[in-house]
């Protein structure tokens, strides 16, 4: 039996709303939406009954999707927002743009701010990361020539 693809990336907030309109102004489609509860999500991932708010995120090309949920019941139990880019475990998520200056200037306006600095990475990319939404690390990658 073969691996298919990866389904989803799942990132933890507090403002669904607002990292919703983050990730459409980067480019992402909403899918849909739904609170997710009972006693088979609890089964699922192991902490019981829960209630979570999700938003189901996806890029243009229809390949990969973002799960942005919102923790109701139980509360949210520990914060990895401000770790550095070599903290251990999953840390960011990496898009591609046509245009990184354009992006880059759209998402200014939502509260986006650089990590560090644009960078040239010989002549294949220009890239970057920036702290987005409730300082969730993203990487923003434009491919040259």
């Amino acid at each position: 039996m073969a691996l298919k693809r990866m389904d989803n990336v799942g990132i933890v907030v507090d403002d669904l709303e607002g990292t919703i309109d983050f990730f459409r102004e980067l480019g992402l489609e909403l899918e849909g939406r739904a609170t997710i509860e009972g006693e088979w999500a609890g089964r699922v991932t192991g902490l019981g009954d829960q209630r979570v708010e999700i938003a189901m995120m996806r890029t243009p090309d229809g390949h990969s999707r973002l799960e942005l949920s919102r923790f109701l019941t139980p509360p949210v139990v520990a914060d990895h927002r401000n770790a550095p880019v070599n903290a251990l475990g999953y840390l960011r998520v990496m898009f591609a743009v046509d245009d990184i200056d354009e992006t880059l200037e759209r998402l200014y306006k939502r509260g986006a701010r650089l990590a560090g600095e644009v960078v040239r990475y010989k002549d294949a990319y220009r890239l970057c990361y920036i702290r987005g939404p409730e300082d969730l690390l993203i990487g923003i990658a434009q491919e040259l020539g």
